[in-house]
């Protein structure tokens, strides 16, 4: 492997780190705030953070240069940023104990919902058969271990599922949507485009996600001083620069290591669950995450 490839792995390595350990920020941040006020100003933030980075890269193009249009990109931006606020609020409200709590419900954990979350991956390319795309048979065979991998982490033996992992389950659906609209929108931009692209839905998310906060929920000063560092990390540190850290990544990384690696991001989730809110898995959980994982893999190495 060459050092260019390495440093590539190590980055994506960092960026999955990143967005699994933005789970337990997740739910540290529900002690304090509603799920859309956080992820109304953690949005906002990610899209002010990749801001400076637009304007960086902007100078490095040739001069003359026209760019993508721009009616193209705010349309394409507001989808995105209607399938990112489906997919984000579901998982937030899923991560949500106390406001569940409050009607009898059971909230996700940090580490379930990276896990049912990670599940998207298999999902995008089920997806393709609407699309008239043949999967092969990795993703089948992956398909089938992720389903019984999240049968043994989530239902439980009288054959229920806590409420907040069903709607972390939906969610999924929402962020392979996402996937799907990206792979759709993105071809033929460029890397400043690409980000400009992610700003706007990022920016869009936002601006839905506090509509609906000032509608439905409580927002004071107080709470949003409380949840400010799981806020912060989830906006800055999981938005815009484990962003960032993937766009340079991927542009020596090989596909199939990037897939792998990215993958990861559930094992963090699970680990920072595990070490920062004394989550526990049971051993039937342990297998479950274990199936999920090599589901989401194999579907990865061979689609």
């Amino acid at each position: 492997m060459n050092t260019r490839a390495l440093r590539a792995d190590v980055l994506l390595f960092l960026t999955a780190a990143i967005w699994g350990l933005a789970f337990v920020a997740q739910r540290v941040g529900m002690e304090h705030v509603g799920p859309l006020t956080f992820n109304g100003i953690r949005f906002a933030l990610g899209a002010l953070a990749l801001t400076p980075l637009i304007m960086v890269l902007e100078k490095k193009r040739a001069p003359g240069f026209a760019g993508a249009d721009r009616k193209g990109m705010a349309v394409g931006g507001l989808l995105l940023g209607l399938a990112l606020f489906a997919g984000a609020t579901l998982q937030q409200v899923g991560l949500a104990g106390p406001q569940l709590a409050e009607f009898g419900l059971e909230a996700s954990t940090a580490g379930k919902a990276g896990f049912i979350t990670g599940l998207y991956v298999v999902l995008v390319p089920l997806f393709g058969l609407l699309l008239a795309q043949r999967p092969g048979w990795g993703t089948w065979v992956g398909a089938g271990l992720a389903v019984v991998g999240m049968y043994l982490l989530s239902v439980t033996a009288d054959l229920t599922i806590s409420f907040g992992d069903l709607l972390v389950l939906v969610g999924a659906f929402f962020w392979a949507g996402h996937v799907l609209l990206v792979g759709k929108l993105s071809p033929g931009l460029d890397g400043v485009d690409a980000i400009k692209l992610s700003t706007v839905q990022f920016a869009a998310c936002a601006v839905l996600s506090l509509f609906g906060a000032v509608v439905t929920e409580e927002i004071s000063l107080a709470g949003i001083m409380g949840a400010a560092p799981a806020i912060a990390y989830g906006g800055l540190m999981s938005v815009g620069v484990a962003y960032t850290l993937q766009v340079v990544a991927q542009r020596d990384a090989q596909p199939a290591h990037a897939a792998i690696i990215l993958s990861l991001e559930s094992v963090f989730a699970a680990i920072g669950g595990w070490i920062m809110l004394g989550e526990v898995l049971t051993t039937r959980g342990l297998v479950g995450c274990g199936l999920m994982l090599a589901g989401m893999v194999l579907s990865q190495l061979r689609p």
